[in-house]
């Protein structure tokens, strides 16, 4: 009797799902990925600075910051949001971009008519880089809004009254992990559009040439150069030379220019890693590098394919040399502030090391344990898998998707009442009843990843619980290549 009780509370909620969000997912069988991959890119959309489009499909969201760059004289505007503020940091936002591009590089093939969206969120961001890169000499623009400030404030984007104070690296006052990581986002995003609008990837690619030797010739980390503009809340904790290996490294792929290759020998490939995030870039750069080891058999790089099965060998659960913790249910455990962040990241690199082992049907060793793609691939699936839903708590992490998920996220936009719904200023003080609210948010942010479970697989759904409530573009930009590889 309970069973059918349970049955019958389910069907409902899933009809009720669907009828309003396009989908649902049972947790027994595997998510629909298809959707998830939709929903995962439809996030940006929410994301979105600067003039929305007239195709725009999250229409609870309005045109805003449309100033932005004014104080320095010049047009800093578009870009994302990056997370659950009103903040645009270029340097998560360009890492955002970056791994976008590689997805698509990798998993475009199979992404069917969503290759399209995939472009889009990817332009939406290389517009704004493009102009933070070229918008005056000698000058890489890295930032638009005083975060100490916004952050004291609950207010929708589009009636921002805080300071958009710009911030930039000059020679003066380097940054050479910013410039790394746009070098790195320009340059694989001029690959993706090489063959759709090859005018705009040579403008990409030249950009990031110019960027990449900005990085190179005036070195320091940018939070020295911008303090408390930029820390605690991006900080560049791993230095800069994570940074400069990997814009070299997709600098090396987009021009195949041996100056690159020969810069990347000076640096070595002796950076042990367990982690990849927006910050730390060592374990991809060696699986993006190996991929020359495996795919075209090029001795030069086995270094990198080295340390990549050595990053592989940390994360892996049954590894004698893992330093992974892994929840009770599953779930890749590293830090406990947005932890989803690095089980997306992993994920792509373990599908994507994956991809290149079995196109050569090669497999490696972590001591006595043979690993083979299966192995990766399979990690990967189930790491997807709990954040769809198939966790101790039968709830997807992704709002939208399936019966239960997260409705009180830590996002301004999306617990504030529309422009369409409240057409008058909401200032910062009054937004703080909505923060406070024990009601779910007016408008779902649908497609958005939140930071995630705890320790324990426990998850309270509390908008002030900013760790594990609040979404963020590269959780969503790491997940877009494994959705589409299991989609297909």
């Amino acid at each position: 009797m309970a069973k059918a009780k349970t049955s019958t509370l389910f069907f409902f909620f899933c009809s009720l799902a669907l009828l309003l969000l396009g989908n649902c997912v049972g947790v027994e069988g595997n998510p629909d990925y298809k959707d998830a991959l939709r929903k995962s890119l439809l996030f940006f959309q929410g994301q979105r600075s600067g003039n929305l489009p007239a195709n725009q499909r999250v229409s609870w969201r309005s045109n805003s910051a449309l100033s932005d760059g004014f104080l320095d004289r010049v047009d800093l505007t578009g870009g994302y949001y990056d997370a659950g503020d009103n903040v645009k940091f270029n340097f998560p936002m360009a890492f955002t971009t970056t791994i976008l591009s590689w997805s698509t590089l990798e998993y475009g093939y199979k992404m069917g008519s969503d290759i399209q969206e995939a472009r889009s969120a990817i332009r939406w961001a290389t517009d704004y880089l493009l102009k933070c890169a070229r918008a005056k000499p000698g000058k890489l623009y890295v930032g638009v809004g005083d975060p100490n400030v916004d952050h004291k404030c609950w207010q929708r984007p589009e009636d921002m009254t805080t300071a958009r104070t710009v911030y930039s690296v000059s020679p003066s006052n380097p940054g050479s992990d910013v410039a790394g990581e746009t070098a790195a986002a320009l340059a694989a995003a001029s690959l993706v559009f090489q063959s759709v609008d090859p005018r705009y990837s040579k403008l990409l690619l030249q950009t990031a040439r110019k960027v990449m030797a900005f990085a190179i010739q005036y070195r320091g980390a940018y939070s020295d150069s911008l303090g408390s503009a930029v820390c605690p809340f991006y900080c560049s904790y791993s230095g800069y030379k994570d940074e400069l290996l990997w814009g070299a490294s997709w600098l090396l792929r987009a021009t195949n220019d041996a100056y690159y290759y020969n810069f990347l020998t000076t640096l070595g490939a002796n950076d042990q890693t367990d982690i990849f995030s927006w910050d730390n870039k060592y374990a991809g750069a060696y699986v993006l590098l190996s991929r020359l080891a495996l795919l075209d058999k090029d001795k030069n790089f086995d270094q990198f394919k080295q340390q990549a099965e050595s990053f592989m060998c940390k994360i892996l659960p049954n590894s004698p040399y893992s330093s992974t913790q892994y929840t009770q249910g599953g779930l890749m455990y590293k830090l406990p502030s947005i932890n989803l962040q690095y089980v997306t990241s992993i994920s792509f690199l373990l599908t994507t090391y994956g991809k290149y082992l079995d196109a050569r049907k090669q497999t490696f060793n972590c001591g006595s344990l043979s690993v083979t793609p299966t192995s990766l691939i399979g990690l990967a699936k189930k790491q997807v898998d709990y954040i769809l839903g198939q966790n101790p708590g039968k709830m997807s992490y992704m709002v939208g998707f399936g019966p239960n998920f997260p409705k009180k996220i830590h996002h301004r936009a999306s617990s504030l009442p529309s422009k369409a719904s409240h057409p008058q200023s909401i200032g910062c003080d009054a937004g703080q009843p909505y923060f406070s609210s024990s009601n779910p948010n007016p408008n779902f942010l649908v497609g958005a990843i939140v930071g995630g479970p705890d320790q324990n697989d426990g998850f309270s759904d509390d908008r002030s619980d900013y760790a594990h409530s609040e979404p963020a573009t590269y959780i969503n930009g790491a997940i877009v290549g494994p959705l589409a590889y299991f989609a297909s």
